[in-house]
């Protein structure tokens, strides 16, 4: 069953109140009265849909009845028509100021009253209609986005999950070298925190950086396909030796290329070009200068450095200050010597991770 329309009628005239109470009720809408203001602005919450106030009643008039409906935001669309005797135009900017939807003149025209009334019951229907479809729409949008915001979320962990089994493959792709050259374990990880110290000190992007630091591992993962021989032995490596251990680089790169993998993708830059030297005498394509891969420039000389200072079957280690002597003065020839400054100053951090790699 429809709820009725609710009129609320302040005014401090019982016979008017009474008169207007019955035409209304005639029209099967619900009525309550307020003698004055005060009783009026009590029973609003009465779930009111309509008020019809008096202008001059004692002690608060409805001029002030009308404001202090307008100060409660819960009345802002209600709709109130105002009763009043004045003609005066100062009166109507006044009550219109107030927040009086219409007004009805004295004496009341009851047909008029059943006229406006009805029409201003009909507009506060539809405003009522349009709160509610906004409530519903509100509440479909919330539990829309709270819908999306779980399955974002569900997306988001299954891409970090990804990127995870990712680097875990390729941190066991690259582990399946240091089978063949036994003790390279830690100096494969040692890399990877030096290459992304030197990325952070010349001022790569956070994204560039995190990039280098998983990419730099794999610089000599083409060694799966050098003999264990020509690895492992314990003396310099003749001309036709050295020819096969080039070779490393290529297999590195062979083993990387065509990957849709942005890490991959740098893994195969450094592969291939860690080995080439800034004067463009290295190797596999005698690249000089900034033409090598700016991450196959910071591998190249965190790799020397960490060799120098690592034992290896064919040699002792050397001293810090021996090894940064050395990469110094292949500054420009053998290094970019950005590169080089920047690995010596950031010595503090490198030696950090020296101390707690080690191997």
């Amino acid at each position: 069953m429809e709820k009725l329309k609710r009129i609320l009628i302040a005014d401090d005239e019982p016979g008017i109140r009474n008169v207007m109470r019955e035409i209304l009720r005639s029209m099967d809408y619900e009525v309550e009265t307020a003698a004055d203001g005060y009783e009026a602005l009590a029973k609003l919450e009465l779930d009111i849909d309509l008020v019809i106030t008096d202008a001059m009643m004692p002690g608060m008039d409805g001029f002030e009845v009308v404001r202090r409906i307008r100060a409660d935001s819960r009345f802002d669309h209600l709709p109130v028509i105002m009763v009043t005797g004045s003609t005066d135009v100062g009166d109507r900017v006044r009550a219109a100021e107030a927040g009086v939807t219409d007004f009805i003149t004295k004496p009341v025209d009851y047909t008029e009253l059943r006229l406006r009334t009805k029409t201003l019951l009909r507009m506060k229907e539809m405003y009522d209609a349009m709160k509610s479809h906004k409530a519903e729409l509100e509440l479909t949008v919330s539990r829309r986005t709270e819908s999306l915001r779980i399955a974002l979320e569900q997306l988001v962990a299954q891409q970090r999950t990804l990127r995870e089994a990712n680097l875990e493959s390729i941190q066991r792709l690259v582990a399946a070298t240091e089978y063949k050259e036994r003790g390279t374990a830690a100096h494969i990880r040692r890399i990877g925190h030096f290459s992304s110290i030197i990325a952070r000190k010349i001022k790569l992007s956070p994204s560039d950086v995190e990039l280098i630091h998983y990419a730099s591992p794999m610089h000599d993962i083409g060694k799966i396909g050098t003999p264990e021989s020509i690895l492992m032995k314990p003396s310099s490596l003749d001309e036709a030796e050295w020819v096969v251990m080039r070779q490393h680089t290529n297999i590195g790169a062979d083993i990387l290329r065509d990957s849709s993998f942005e890490l991959l993708q740098m893994g195969e830059r450094i592969a291939i070009s860690h080995h080439e030297k800034w004067d463009g005498t290295g190797y596999p394509n005698k690249l000089s200068g900034e033409a090598i891969p700016i991450e196959g420039r910071i591998c190249a000389v965190v790799d020397v450095f960490d060799a120098l200072t690592s034992k290896r079957p064919y040699k002792e280690a050397y001293t810090v200050e021996a090894s940064l002597k050395i990469i110094q003065d292949e500054s420009g020839r053998h290094f970019d010597p950005q590169m080089v400054d920047a690995l010596i100053g950031s010595m503090t951090e490198v030696m950090e991770v020296k101390e707690k790699v080690k191997g």
